[in-house]
């Protein structure tokens, strides 16, 4: 989806607030490249942007960027609270759980901000039950890591030999977050590619790029998209890894 409206339209449309003032070179640059260029960009829409905006921000600790992007993402109706909470668990497997703290918080602090605004009581979550967790059966829950780990990842699922293999990624990673249904599994790739791709992890990037694109969760198209935008929100020196890894993939393709 292309949207073409001047930079400070679609900050707009995008943030959900009017846009501050260009004081400095930086506020100038920054608002002419991602909000004239990037966020207006075809193959990706404006919700698909914002998973990978808020991996990226929430990645680099960067505390008003995240609060901005959650309070607009909860504004605009994008994202639903339970669809935030999702993306936090998940952003916390791939990106640490000392960050993903603090995404938490701010997931909680916006919403209750956004209710403040409407002058609303922001309603109550619901208490979990074991019934959130998945399978009880255990060994059924392994089996469905198995199964989930070779869907995703498009290769056999790792031996059941080490407990960061078999209570890690089968039990946990892939027995139960990527089975969670509150997020699909692009909607997740769009989370874990950025979150892989500001860790440094050359083996996640390329085992979550490849798997993305061979599987055809993500277009090469669209994995390009992901990767500029990913670039404008961490970095293009990170970002060359990410296109280093779809080109290899491309190049195994031809």
């Amino acid at each position: 989806m292309t949207v073409s409206l001047p930079a400070d339209d679609l900050y707009r449309l995008v943030m959900t607030v009017e846009p501050p003032a260009v004081e400095t070179p930086f506020e100038a640059a920054s608002r002419r490249f991602l909000f004239g260029e990037i966020w207006s960009r075809p193959e990706l829409g404006i919700r698909d942007r914002r998973l990978v905006s808020l991996a990226c921000v929430a990645a680099a600790d960067a505390a008003t960027p995240i609060a901005d992007n959650v309070y607009a993402a909860l504004r605009s109706g994008d994202l639903t609270i339970e669809q935030l909470n999702e993306v936090t668990l998940h952003f916390a497997v791939y990106c640490g759980w000392p960050k993903a703290s603090f995404l938490e918080q701010t997931v909680r602090a916006q919403w209750q901000r956004l209710h403040e605004e409407r002058g609303q009581e922001a309603p109550a979550s619901a208490t979990l039950t074991v019934e959130d967790l998945g399978p009880e059966d255990r060994a059924e829950r392994i089996r469905g890591g198995q199964e989930e780990f070779r869907t995703v990842n498009v290769i056999p699922a790792p031996p059941s030999d080490s407990p960061y293999f078999y209570a890690g990624i089968l039990n946990f990673v892939f027995g139960h977050v990527w089975r969670r249904p509150g997020l699909s599994r692009r909607e997740r790739r769009l989370v874990t590619i950025p979150c892989v791709g500001a860790s440094d992890a050359v083996g996640p990037i390329f085992s979550h790029v490849g798997s993305a694109l061979e599987s055809g969760d993500v277009s090469y198209e669209e994995m390009q998209e992901i990767i500029l935008h990913f670039s404008a929100y961490y970095g293009f020196a990170k970002g060359e890894v990410l296109h280093d890894a779809a080109r290899r993939w491309r190049a195994g393709r031809s």
